[in-house]
């Protein structure tokens, strides 16, 4: 068909967003993952996938048609099927006269009809932003007083206080952490007492796990991926069941919130920005050939989540969405954010919160990461403070990383508010200005507009990715 060269076109990520979603013009060398739409005068138009296909789908447009490319290699070779493989279910809407945010909410609502959600909102503490793994029993115990007396004991719905990188018995300080995932390290040396501890102090226990990379080296070596001997292969049946033992031990030592981050890193040995058109690269496959790399990534999630035996929420971090809908409850849709770097907040945080506010409780709840406070010299609180306000009236979750004893009494009561606010998740919220920017400072809340400014006099400065 002929597309109108005067259109604005926004698509999706393969995993988590890097501060490069927005509106563009026509390109025809854009890849496009899984889904996108077109905003042109009165006219809003989407194309896309239903979620949990049996492939990897991008679409391109030029100014003579669109095309829709699907991946369903295993690895970089050739699946061998077993019989025939529905590939995916193509999702199309044409309306005219809506506003663009609300056909791409209503547009998600069409690729996805079976999310699962959290029973009441998910909000609380990660102590990952200002620490960095440097963490201990002692430090979440207190951690979490400190939290607990933030929220105000009258409020039924508990905040959540997760424990992230630090706990594992392999941990080491400054580096890609991973399993055995059995017992934690010396620091934590009981971790069905420690989730009895926060309970017990009015919060709800959560808990990171880095599923697929292991250290331990008495596991056969035919589990493991045949380009990484520290990878587990998710095609092999007995690695799913080890990994279902791993979750359903923590779910046994008392937590309610289970993060699995790093899978998709794992598998490709690449973040989402570098995947582009070809989403394996080098010369590898699974164990299992009769499986599409699409399908073997499902068949993990949904082994994750089945481990819980529905009695843990599942929240994927560097996770693929569309494959994961359906399959976790919450997903961390974007790069991380920082607890030193404005920068990094800005370009990240607001981005994803953005974009990908249409998939809210339509594929699952999104989470757009947290408000980080581990130098308020570094980053300034005028502009994390918009940050905190913006995510707790956005009705996703919010979670705050930072050492509360050292914040303020007026930082503390501005959080207090806040986490008050997010604990209900009630306002309806979209972003004004998104085909304009990459980074909206005019936010329409609860019918009103509010106008953030995200900039310093001096511009933006840089970072390292």
């Amino acid at each position: 068909m002929d597309i109108p060269v005067d259109s604005k076109f926004l698509s999706d990520a393969w995993e988590r967003s890097y501060g490069d979603l927005e509106w563009r013009g026509l390109c025809a060398d854009r890849v496009m993952p899984w889904y996108f739409l077109i905003s042109r005068e009165n006219q809003s138009v989407g194309y896309g996938v239903k979620v949990r296909p049996n492939a990897f789908c991008y679409w391109q447009v030029d100014e003579i048609g669109i095309t829709l490319n699907l991946d369903v290699r295993n690895g970089t070779k050739g699946v061998l099927l077993n019989g025939k493989l529905k590939v995916c279910d193509v999702v199309y809407e044409n309306n005219e006269n809506v506003d663009i945010f609300d056909f791409a909410k209503h547009f998600c609502t069409k690729m996805c009809d079976d999310p699962i959600l959290p029973k009441e909102p998910v909000y609380g503490f990660n102590n990952w932003y200002y620490a960095y793994g440097d963490i201990s029993e002692k430090s979440v115990i207190e951690d979490t007083d400190y939290l607990s007396k933030l929220v105000d004991q009258k409020i039924d719905n508990r905040p959540f206080m997760v424990i992230d990188d630090g706990w594992q018995v392999a941990h080491k300080i400054n580096e890609y952490n991973g399993g055995p995932w059995h017992k934690g390290n010396e620091k934590f040396p009981d971790m069905k007492k420690l989730a009895k501890e926060i309970s017990d102090r009015g919060c709800k226990p959560g808990i990171w796990v880095r599923l697929l990379h292991t250290s331990d080296d008495k596991l056969p070596k035919e589990w493991r991926l045949s380009r990484d001997f520290q990878i587990l292969d998710p095609s092999v049946p007995e690695v799913l069941d080890y990994i279902k033992n791993i979750i359903s031990d923590i779910v046994d030592w008392g937590y309610k919130l289970i993060k699995h981050d790093f899978s998709t890193f794992d598998i490709f040995d690449a973040w989402g920005f570098q995947m582009n058109d070809n989403v394996a690269k080098g010369d590898w496959c699974f164990y299992d050939r009769t499986k599409t790399t699409a399908q073997i990534i499902k068949d993990l999630y949904k082994a994750i989540l089945d481990a819980t035996n529905d009695s843990c929420y599942i929240l994927g971090c560097n996770c693929i969405g569309h494959l994961g809908a359906g399959l976790m409850h919450m997903q961390r849709i974007g790069d991380d954010v920082s607890g030193f770097c404005w920068e990094r907040t800005r370009k990240y945080g607001i981005n994803t919160l953005a974009f990908r506010l249409p998939q809210h409780k339509t594929f699952f709840d999104i989470d757009a990461d947290c408000v980080g406070i581990k130098s308020m010299q570094d980053l300034p609180w005028k502009y994390n403070r918009q940050w905190a306000d913006l995510v707790a009236r956005s009705s996703t979750p919010l979670f705050i990383s930072a050492k509360i004893k050292d914040l303020s009494k007026e930082v503390q009561e501005e959080l207090k508010e806040l986490l008050l606010i997010n604990s209900k998740q009630e306002d309806i919220i979209k972003p004004i200005d998104w085909l304009y920017t990459k980074c909206p400072s005019k936010w329409e809340i609860n019918g009103q507009i509010k106008k953030y400014n995200w900039y310093e006099k001096t511009g933006i400065s840089g970072f390292e990715v």
